[in-house]
Parts: structure tokens; C-alpha cells; sequence
């Protein structure tokens, strides 16, 4: 698919004009990059089946953006990007990964330091000249140093909702071939974590090399690192490396489990079959005084090791190992438990579909019910409702359920947490919705202290039942906010409020590992999508997968109750879950 390189190179069109101070065009190519690359179909495949009149029809492109596509389609550039880089004395698409500099203030950093790159930058605020800028600062200054070693973390990763619809792609083409018996993809893309560094692919195969041959001469395909009779390392155009074993029948449970578990989880496990089993684990298998006594399946060979078989996502050295040999595992939430969506937004604030389209499209993905959960007053930036508007909208929506059968639609807002802990929309609008979800969207750099009682104050409104994306992190941009999660948790046990894990690709906000904690302090949960547009509401499956990473059943997460159970629970109102 070419969705995603179109919709970075719009983004960074909208980048540009910005820092040309162009008003209004930088908006509009942002959105149009949210909304490309929100598309389930392809854009090459749109146009070959229409031309330039099947790319007008998309909503939200227009003529202008509909023959930028063309142009990209036919030539593999965007001319109008070639020229605003030519015009821009910096490398705006490297300066923009760091978190609090937008095109303004990189205005104001060449202006007045002729920076032009992360280099200069992190010269700069090294030789401490950022922070004698107008407008700028210590704490800014220090802010960008962090940010800068933040992006340098992230180098060379991907965020697993870009990798997985690429890595399918290369999985049905291999899929096609006769002489693949069996696929799977292993490493950290199996286990589900947020950013994937590489893709490891496994194959059974009678003739290695027509799949060896075959993978090298993908069209994805832009690097041959390695080309060996059962090993191939390729680069794909899209900037990351995909590795292909081709491994024999008896061996493959066995490779499959040395490949996805991470290191530690490996390391622990070897060092677990070697001291207390006397057993040698490699990936060709698991031998006894150097028999080989298991190999086929992943199962076989937790089960020679006395232990149950950790799902994939749980293979992170997170306690897994232990609690499989002590027959504990958590029977972790499954892919098709999630029956509701409940945060998404629509034409009302600064979603992309009306409410009604939203919901025929969560209804075809098999959901139950939603919430319709628009940006509120204070949120400018997001064209936010007023509340006036809210109490339209509720009227619509008791319209739109007497229309579309076999999905539920409640009422809701995403409201804003303000700085000093009290929502944006009041008591009186409130009390007439039946979902509230509250957020911070500014003033990130409060202490952890503050910070903290900030989102205590939002759960205490009786009316706010979740708190979305909760720690404010933006993978790869943001390293998101600190918070005593412990009181946190306390809090949202007491108030019966519960935490949002936002499935959007670019958040997973819980990360994991505080899923866990929350999980083992008996806090509810609730995955939703944030969608924007009707075809981000499949990153549920996101949600989810960082749910299991987590370790949650389905009892931890509250959209896995079923309709009547859920519409229940909002009827009875805040703490009725407790």
C-alpha cells in the first residue's frame, strides 16, 4: 500500500506551509494525511480502478489533493513537497521528531541560531544558547535535550500498527507459493510489542531456495543483505528489514519458540531447563545428554519443560515463566471478547464521518455497541462542541439508534481535564450523557505531583467514568507525563473510575507494563480506538494485543461485558461496578 508514504508527505507539506505562516492550507493537508492514511484500501488500486475521479470521491480530498495522489502514483513524488524542502533552509521532517517543537519555533531557532538539524539543536542547547532565546528557557532547554536522547531511542523502530499491514502484504505473497507448507511470523511483531524493530519470518518448506529465490524478488524488496540456501535478509522500500528462515517439519515448535520470546525471556527460560531439568534449549529443539527430545510444536516444548505455554505477547521475562510452571498463567483477554468501542470521534468535533457511518462501520466489525465521544468546548484546536451542541447531539444519536439495528449507541464526550483538575463542560450537560471521558490535552509539564492530583480531581466529578490515554504518551514523540500510578489506582478504585487503554497506534497508552500493575490492584479498564475515522475503529485489535501484554482477562476490561450487562452499568451510574 502506498497510503502511508502519501500521508506522511502531505503531513510534511502541512509542516511546511506552516512555517511559511500560510493559513488554513496547513490544516487542510493534515487532515488529508489522517485520512489516507486511515484507508483500508489502497490508493494505487482505487485509481487504477477509477482514475482521478475515484480519488475525489474519498471524503475529505478534494481536486487539488486528488491530483497530488495521481502525481505519486505515476511518478513516485509529490513535485509540491520537492519544492517547499528546496525553499526551506532546515530539515524540518528531523527537527519536527522533537517533542515541543512544532514549524513556529523552529522559525525562531534558525532566525535566531541558524539551526538546521538535530545536530545544530542539541550543539545549541549543550552550549546552553536555547535557553537565552525569547520564549524559551531553562526547562525548555532541558526539555529538548531529553527529547533529543528520546528520538535517538527510538531510531530504526516502527510503530506495529505502520509494519503489520506491510508484513501481511509479504506474508500472502509468500502464502501463494505452493512449496510453503507453513508460515509464521515470529520476534517482537508476534509478541505485539507498540514499535517493531525488524520482521522475522518463518517458513517450512521442502525446497528452500524456490521461497528463497522467490522472497529476494518481491517488488517490496529494495536490499539483499543475505542470500543463503535457508536464511535471506532483505530491505524493503519501506525502510525496515525483513529476515526469512526456511526451517525443516520436525524443528519448526522449537524455532517458533526461540524466535519469539524476547531476550530475557529466552535467557531465563535456558538458564530455568538447564539448572533445574538438566536440558539443553536451542532453536533446533530441546535435548536430553544430546538426544533431541522436542521440537515440533511450541506447545511440546513448554510441556518437556514442565510448564504451560505462555501466549506470545506474554513472552517478556514480566513473570510469565514462573507462573507457567506454577499452572497460573492468566487466561488473557481474547481478540474477539472486546464488544464495544467506547471513544470515537465524528463530524460533530474533528472526527472525519457522521455518527451514523461510524456506527454501520462498528456494527460490520462485529461490535455490540459504542460511544460517541466528541471533543468539548475548551478544545479549539479540535473544533470542540459547545454545550449546546452536546445536547443536539444527544437528540441525534436517540434518532440514530431508532434506525440502525443490532448496535447500540450511548451518548458521550471526550471532556477536557484543565489544569487544575475540573472539567471543561458542566455538572448540568454532563449528567445528560451517558459516557464521559475525560483527557488532558495541555499543560503536560506539571510535576508528577500535581500532575497526579490533576487526574485524581477529574475522577472524583461523578459524572467522568473514564480516563483517557492516562499518562498522555505519544510513541516515538512523547514520552508522556509522570503520575503516582499507585495513587492513581487507589483512586480509581475508590471513585470507580476507570483507565482507558486508547488502542490508536500512535498512543497503546497504557503501556504495559502498567496494565499490569493496574490489573494486580483490581483497576477496570476500558479499550477503545480514539478513532477519528472509520477505518481506524480495526485498531481495536491494537488495544487488545496491549491488554494481553499486560496480562488482563476479560473480567479486568469493562467493553468485554456484553450489551445488557454494559447498558446496565451505565444506567446505575458512577461506582456501580465496584
Amino acid at each position: 500500500m502506498i497510503n502511508k508514504e502519501i500521508a506522511k508527505i502531505f503531513y510534511q507539506i502541512g509542516e511546511y506551509l506552516a512555517m511559511k505562516d500560510i493559513a488554513f492550507k496547513p490544516q487542510a493537508y493534515q487532515k488529508a494525511s489522517q485520512i489516507v492514511e486511515s484507508l483500508s484500501q489502497d490508493l494505487a488500486d482505487i485509481y487504477q480502478k477509477g482514475k482521478l475521479s475515484a480519488l475525489k470521491k474519498i471524503p475529505g480530498i478534494g481536486k487539488n489533493l486528488a491530483l497530488k495522489i495521481e502525481e505519486y502514483i505515476k511518478t513516485g513524488k509529490i513535485s509540491k513537497l520537492e519544492k517547499l524542502k528546496k525553499e526551506c533552509p532546515v530539515n524540518l521532517e528531523e527537527l519536527s521528531t522533537i517533542e515541543g517543537l512544532g514549524p513556529k519555533t523552529i522559525k525562531i531557532l534558525y532566525k535566531d541560531l541558524r539551526i538546521k538539524n538535530i545536530n545544530d539543536l542539541e550543539k545549541a542547547a549543550k552550549a546552553h544558547k536555547i535557553r537565552k532565546l525569547f520564549g524559551f528557557g531553562l526547562k525548555t532547554e532541558n526539555n529538548i535535550l531529553r527529547s533529543i536522547n528520546f528520538a535517538k531511542q527510538s531510531q530504526g523502530r516502527f510503530l506495529l500498527g505502520f509494519i503489520e499491514p506491510l508484513a501481511e502484504e509479504i506474508v500472502e505473497q509468500l502464502k501463494s507459493l505452493k512449496e510453503v507448507k507453513k508460515l509464521e511470523i515470529a520476534g517482537s511483531f508476534r509478541r505485539k510489542k507498540e514499535t517493531v524493530g525488524d520482521i522475522d519470518i518463518l517458513v517450512i518448506s521442502l525446497k528452500p531456495k524456490k521461497v528463497i529465490d522467490f522472497f529476494v524478488k518481491m517488488p517490496q524488496v529494495e536490499a539483499i543483505y543475505e542470500n543463503g540456501r535457508t536464511k535471506s535478509s532483505v530491505r524493503l522500500k519501506y525502510g525496515f528489514d525483513v529476515d526469512l528462515r526456511v526451517v525443516e517439519p520436525e524443528c519448526f515448535g522449537s524455532a517458533l519458540q526461540y524466535f519469539t520470546g524476547n531476550k530475557e525471556h529466552n535467557i531465563a527460560l535456558r538458564t530455568y531447563a538447564e539448572k533445574k531439568l538438566f536440558l539443553k534449549i536451542n532453536e533446533y529443539g530441546i535435548f536430553k545428554k544430546g538426544k533431541r527430545i522436542a521440537s515440533k510444536t511450541e506447545e511440546k516444548v513448554y510441556e518437556v519443560l514442565k510448564m504451560d505455554c505462555p501466549a506470545p505477547e506474554l513472552r517478556t521475562n514480566m513473570g510469565e515463566i514462573e507462573a507457567a510452571i506454577n499452572r497460573k498463567l492468566p487466561k488473557i483477554i481474547g481478540y474477539d471478547e472486546v464488544l464495544g468501542d467506547l471513544h470515537m470521534h465524528t463530524v460533530w468535533s474533528d472526527g472525519n464521518f457522521s455518527i451514523e457511518k461510524m456506527a454501520k462501520e462498528a456494527k460490520k466489525l462485529g461490535r455490540k455497541y459504542i460511544a460517541i465521544t466528541d471533543h468539548t468546548g475548551s478544545l479549539k484546536i479540535a473544533n470542540g462542541m459547545d454545550e449546546k451542541t452536546i445536547l443536539a447531539q444527544i437528540k441525534k444519536i436517540k434518532k440514530i439508534n431508532k434506525k440502525i439495528k443490532g448496535i447500540k449507541i450511548f451518548s458521550g464526550a471526550e471532556v477536557n481535564i484543565k489544569q487544575s483538575g475540573k472539567i471543561d463542560v458542566s455538572d448540568k450537560i454532563l449528567s445528560k450523557l451517558d459516557w464521559v471521558v475525560a483527557s488532558i490535552h495541555s499543560a503536560f509539564k506539571m510535576s508528577k505531583a500535581k500532575m497526579t492530583e490533576r487526574i485524581i480531581m477529574a475522577m472524583e466529578n461523578p459524572y467522568v467514568r473514564v480516563i483517557g490515554h492516562p499518562s498522555g504518551r505519544i510513541i516515538q514523540q512523547r514520552e508522556g507525563y509522570e503520575l503516582d500510578w499507585e495513587k492513581i489506582f487507589k483512586a480509581a478504585k475508590r471513585t470507580g473510575t476507570f483507565l482507558e487503554i486508547n488502542a490508536y497506534p500512535g498512543r497503546l497508552d497504557l503501556r504495559d507494563i502498567i496494565i499490569q500493575k493496574a490489573v494486580r490492584s483490581g483497576v477496570k479498564l476500558v479499550i477503545s480506538t480514539d478513532s477519528h475515522h472509520k477505518d481506524q475503529l480495526k485498531f481495536l485489535k491494537f488495544g487488545i494485543a496491549q491488554a494481553r501484554r499486560g496480562w488482563a482477562e476479560k473480567k479486568d476490561i469493562i467493553n468485554a461485558l456484553s450489551l445488557e450487562k454494559f447498558e446496565k452499568l451505565v444506567n446505575k451510574g458512577k461506582k456501580s461496578y465496584l
